[in-house]
């Protein structure tokens, strides 16, 4: 098996946590536990890149879009994220994480996917979020 993953495989590894994603926006109560779960696990993970750095941008749009603070991002998107954060908790490693060196590559690649995926309304949120954090 190769060592790398591509944004298709990270697409269709995203593509598996739909349902479950859909189904746990249809309870948002059960998002807060997952998006802890998921915090937990980012420090496991090597901050390589933009992609890891970003991802708690990501949890906070979650967490803002679940309050209804921030209604301005689709519900795909949302989903998109739900999906990578319930691959970081829940997915089968295809690359088990104690591999040295690469372990954590298809985690990373899972969310550098989901952040290429929803990266136009993720900078809106970020620019959202400076306005709103300025009082303007």
């Amino acid at each position: 098996m190769s060592n790398t993953i591509d944004l298709e495989k990270a697409k269709e590894l995203l593509s598996g946590f739909t349902g479950q994603a859909e189904q746990l926006l249809a309870n948002p109560s059960t998002i807060e536990g997952l998006l802890q779960k998921v915090e937990r696990r980012l420090k496991e993970i090597p901050k390589v890149g933009n992609a890891a750095s970003r991802f708690p941008l990501m949890l906070s749009m979650i967490r803002a879009y679940v309050s209804k603070e921030y209604t301005e991002v689709s519900v795909k998107a949302i989903v998109t994220m739900l999906c990578a954060s319930l691959y970081l908790v829940v997915g089968v490693d295809l690359i088990p994480d104690k591999t040295p060196l690469v372990g954590y590559a298809d985690d990373l690649a899972v969310i550098a996917a989901a952040l290429y995926f929803v990266e136009p309304e993720l900078n809106a949120y970020s620019q959202w979020r400076e306005n709103h954090q300025q009082g303007l």
